[in-house]
């Protein structure tokens, strides 16, 4: 019987613990053990004539979703996300700075990989008059140059096209337009606050980039 268990997915799964009145919350691992330590004897034959339709709305997900680490609890923390209302151009734009951004090395600055400290900084502009990277040895790495920029009219866009809008309170929402700009919460907001601006948003329609799960 384990055997027949381990072929179904998560949801054939589940909605055979809800015919048995038992918990569907859990991996696939646990949701097996539990259906093998069911007694037979204690299951009720259901008529599939007699199943209500209306309960695909309510339980059923979609059948090509078998992730053995999903967990119920975990729905409990899910935000829709919007969707900006781009134009066709700026779809067409994303599209090939993604694609451009494959091809663009990675830019780091001198004596990175020598000591610790500047491996964890960012790009720096290499000066010495003999320096190896300034004089473009190719076992130095890349250099920033003009020909390594994006296309102009994705440029400063998030990845999912809004474009991004620094908010430290709740009123910093009302000058956002939904449908093209989202919100990320400072770094240096605290948590009521941050909350504050989570609820704001929500009832504005507007996305929050930098989300807190729990708030």
């Amino acid at each position: 019987m384990n055997e027949e268990y381990e072929t179904m997915t998560v949801v054939e799964l589940k909605e055979l613990l809800r015919e048995r009145g038992l918990a569907v919350s859990g991996k696939k691992s646990e949701l097996i053990s539990r259906l093998a330590d069911e007694p037979q004897s204690t299951v009720d034959e259901v008529d599939e004539t007699e199943v209500n339709e209306d309960a695909d709305d309510e339980y059923y997900e979609d059948e090509d979703y078998d992730d053995e680490d999903w967990d119920e609890e975990e729905d409990k923390f899910h935000v829709s996300r919007q969707k900006p209302v781009l134009d066709e151009s700026t779809k067409s734009a994303l599209q090939l700075r993604d694609s451009q951004k494959k091809a663009t090395p990675s830019f780091r600055r001198t004596e990175w990989f020598r000591y610790k400290r500047l491996s964890k900084s960012g790009w720096r502009k290499p000066k010495g008059m003999d320096n190896k990277q300034r004089r473009n040895y190719k076992y130095r790495g890349a250099l920033v140059r003009v020909g390594h920029g994006k296309v102009t009219e994705a440029r400063g866009l998030h990845p999912s096209g809004f474009r991004e809008i620094m908010v430290h309170n709740a009123n910093d929402l009302e000058k956002i337009n939904p449908e093209i700009e989202a919100a990320r919460v400072g770094g240096s907001v605290g948590g009521r606050k941050r909350e504050q601006i989570h609820m704001r948003a929500d009832e504005l329609g507007i996305r929050v980039l930098n989300r807190r799960r729990g708030l």
